[in-house]
């Protein structure tokens, strides 16, 4: 017991506090350089609901998560389902080749990225060319800049839920899938009634560690939002980038604590969900 003592201590200097004192923070007006700090109760929160950079904020990030998720919980599955398949040939090659865009940080995925949406140079714009399609500002047009962050998002996340899949399928035993089979079971029952019951609780851990990172983007939508080539900022401005913004571009400490806490709230409301269905599966 003990022994974590120092461990549970440095919890709690390096989360717990720091999230109580951004939650005390949030009823106070304070400026970065203001020495002063007068008590405002819930005026943050009452005028955050008020700011329309806020409600876009929060509209974008929504959209960003839910269609990031699901995209790319439904392309990590069947990637997973094909290349666990018993004749699937270099699986693990594939697996790794899907695996390596997780490893890179965001930053020099976001500059390649980038480069690939670049409505003048980019290869994305030279490849759609080849096919009719004439070249798109990916990131300038306000209709396509967010959905491109999607892609981006899904291209870096699908390698490693792919992993956790394949982990997931090859935990089940075969006697199971041998027993439906031997009943008469077909490829589509044997997926329905036994090979999904038994990844419930892997696909429920992806989609909430999914919905969390991508409630938190920040890097992608603050690289590709600076230059003459970005995207507008309020076209793809999501809740963590309004944060960054008004905390150390306009220096409304409080404001962007108030901002935090709401997003604390979602991510929290996220992981009940995911532990309430968890436990029913159990």
């Amino acid at each position: 017991m003990c022994i974590l003592i120092p461990v549970f201590t440095f919890f709690v200097i390096i989360r717990v506090f720091p999230i109580l004192a951004t939650l005390l923070l949030s009823f106070f007006d304070w400026g970065l350089v203001n020495p002063t700090r007068p008590f405002i109760g819930f005026k943050n929160y009452i005028d955050l609901f008020n700011d329309p950079l806020f409600v876009i904020a929060l509209r974008n990030t929504g959209v960003l998560a839910f269609l990031s998720v699901i995209v790319t919980i439904a392309i990590a599955f069947g990637l997973a389902l094909i290349l666990n398949r018993r004749k699937a040939k270099f699986a693990d090659i594939y697996k790794l080749i899907y695996f390596v865009p997780f490893v890179i940080s965001w930053v020099p995925v976001s500059v390649i990225w980038k480069w690939i949406y670049d409505p003048t140079y980019g290869i994305l714009n030279y490849v759609v060319s080849l096919v009719g399609i004439s070249r798109q500002g990916w990131l300038v047009n306000p209709k396509l800049s967010l959905y491109s962050i999607i892609i981006l998002i899904i291209w870096r996340s699908a390698g490693f839920n792919i992993i956790l899949f394949s982990v997931g399928l090859k935990n089940i035993p075969s006697e199971y899938l041998e027993a439906g089979r031997i009943d008469g079971a077909g490829d589509i029952s044997l997926f329905r009634h036994i090979t999904l019951p038994l990844l419930k609780p892997i696909i429920l851990y992806i989609f909430i560690m999914t919905s969390i990172i991508n409630f938190s983007i920040f890097s992608p939508v603050f690289i590709m939002t600076t230059g003459p080539q970005g995207a507008q900022g309020n076209a793809v401005r999501v809740l963590v980038y309004d944060i960054y913004e008004n905390a150390f571009r306009y220096l409304h400490m409080g404001y962007a604590a108030a901002e935090s806490t709401i997003l604390l709230i979602l991510v929290i409301f996220l992981t009940l969900i995911a532990f309430k269905l968890i436990k029913q599966e159990a």
